[in-house]
């Protein structure tokens, strides 16, 4: 496999003047010695094709006959072979955001989702040569390293699936970013294409289920929720207990410990105002 070879042509300028001066000359002698007026006119017509314009982060790719010249990334104006076929090959950097793609996570589960990816060619040989169409095979990697990368991570976690990832695509976006980025540069390399960066646009369950996916999501936080309110509950029931207990406010047997707690844990507990109701009368009554 070839590499890219860097190409020095000559100056574009000097040879601009030089087939100013020919036709110039040319015309003005075929008035009076038009053996060489002709030749000195065809000469400049030949020079003519062979200037070569490159402009900044731009380059051209020269071909003898389909034989790999050389590449010019050089900024200016240049002279080259008129029988060179240039083929020119942007060396700034792209923007490539994909389409929302419909593939399975880890667990199976459906998802919508999207990349943006910032890219440029640094290798105009493999760019031009080691692949058919550079730009689609850009696409067509970036569809297939996304649908892959879904596939290794869940989209989030639930306990009651048993699982424990460190890295989801919904919270890990770091890292996420980070193995796609290395999975494209592996698969762009070969056409000679940096990745400069690359990340998840966008990222949802799909329409069939993303409202079945709402409703674990919302009771799974109404759970954890209740879990710490019950925590935080049973903590101040016991510190209650201990206050009156130290402090012999009033004693209570095991009997009426159980009726306050559980009066206690309801009105801490209860997602709603309590509405106590007062005894006037004895304990007993």
């Amino acid at each position: 496999m070839k590499n890219e070879k860097d190409l020095s042509p000559m100056n574009g300028y000097m040879m601009a003047l030089l087939a100013f001066l020919l036709l110039v000359g040319g015309v003005f002698m075929l008035m009076r010695m038009p053996i060489l007026g002709i030749p000195a006119i065809v000469a400049a017509l030949i020079i003519i094709p062979g200037f070569v314009l490159v402009n900044p982060n731009s380059s051209r790719v020269l071909l003898l006959f389909g034989k790999y010249v050389g590449t010019i990334k050089k900024n200016g104006l240049f002279w080259a072979n008129p029988l060179y076929t240039k083929k020119k090959i942007s060396l700034r950097a792209s923007n490539f955001d994909s389409e929302r793609l419909k593939v399975n996570d880890k667990l199976g589960n459906p998802v919508m989702i999207s990349t943006i990816l910032v890219w440029r060619v640094t290798d105009t040989y493999k760019a031009a040569f080691d692949v058919d169409d550079y730009q689609n095979f850009v696409r067509v990697q970036t569809d297939a390293a996304v649908r892959k990368l879904a596939s290794m991570y869940p989209y989030d976690n639930f306990a009651d699936e048993g699982l424990d990832e460190d890295i989801t695509l919904r919270s890990s976006l770091n890292e996420v970013s980070e193995a796609l980025e290395k999975e494209l540069q592996e698969r762009l390399a070969m056409a000679g294409i940096e990745v400069l960066e690359a990340r998840i646009g966008y990222l949802a369950y799909a329409q069939e289920i993303a409202n079945a996916m709402l409703k674990r999501q919302q009771a799974t936080a109404i759970v954890a929720a209740r879990h710490k309110i019950v925590e935080g509950a049973v903590s101040m029931v016991e510190m209650a207990l201990a206050e009156l207990n130290k402090k012999d406010v009033v004693e209570l047997d095991e009997e009426r410990k159980a009726a306050m707690v559980s009066n206690l844990m309801v009105v801490l507990c209860s997602d709603k105002d309590a509405s106590p109701i007062v005894n006037a009368g004895t304990l007993n009554h």
